[in-house]
């Protein structure tokens, strides 16, 4: 972490479906270049708040702050207009475009970029993606679409990153790819990154540290180097 100033400011957040209320009045902070993870049960309200910061699910209360803005009540495209990227749980790519066009679908003139140069700078990050250009997406295995949906996503030039659950499902390879190219792409563009993910060892090898969120709240905080020693805890919030 290399900065202290709040890139993302959550207070009192509630949001739901419906009439069913999900989160209970989320409070966290993550700090620029910091990468934190949301550990909790399935059910608990992880995907939610995700959705709900990215403008697709909206607040019934409390305040989403992002660099100090307030962007509560702004759609979607007006925060990935401000740098949030999001990358959902079951990737999201277009099966029946092909990689490049998944990848173009992305760009907008706000990089300031032309698309040319976007889709370039994106490869450089994803080799594994750019064998693949010519490929349909539903044709790529699971661990080949999640890439092609992480580096879709940095078509935007985002600075913050929400990932819902990146490594489901996923081949061991890949996930250290995942892993390798999360840490570089820190230290290359400054990303941010708040990470909701059940495999907390993926979790623990890139974050600085993680809230456990439990029935729409959040329950605790351990910082990764605390990990170790709060394991049996850890293992009591999620169950295993």
């Amino acid at each position: 972490m290399t900065d202290t100033r709040a890139a993302l400011d959550i207070r009192g957040l509630t949001a739901g479906y419906g009439r069913i209320p999900v989160l209970h009045g989320i409070d966290l902070t993550v700090a620029a270049n910091e990468f934190v993870g949301i550990l909790g049960h399935n059910g608990m309200g992880k995907s939610t708040l995700l959705k709900t910061v990215m403008g697709f699910i909206p607040a019934t209360g409390g305040t989403v702050r992002l660099d100090g803005e307030d962007v509560t009540g702004l759609p979607p495209h007006e925060r990935s207009r401000r740098g949030i990227g999001y990358v959902p749980q079951g990737r999201g790519i277009f099966p029946k475009l092909s990689v490049r066009d998944n990848l173009r679908m992305a760009w907008h003139a706000d990089t300031g970029l032309d698309e040319g140069e976007a889709v370039d700078r994106v490869l450089a990050d994803f080799p594994r993606v750019e064998r693949l250009l010519e490929r349909d997406g539903g044709a790529l295995s699971g661990g080949e679409q999640q890439l092609l949906a992480l580096a879709r996503c940095l078509m935007a030039n985002p600075w913050l990153l929400l990932l819902d659950e990146p490594t489901e499902g996923i081949q061991p390879s890949i996930i250290e790819e995942i892993e390798d190219t999360l840490t570089r792409l820190r230290k290359s563009r400054g990303l941010t990154v708040v990470l909701v993910e059940q495999n907390f060892r993926f979790a623990a090898s890139v974050a600085d540290r993680h809230y456990v969120v439990e029935q729409g709240k959040v329950a605790d905080m351990i910082p990764n180097s605390e990990l170790d020693a709060n394991i049996d805890k850890l293992h009591a919030y999620l169950g295993v």
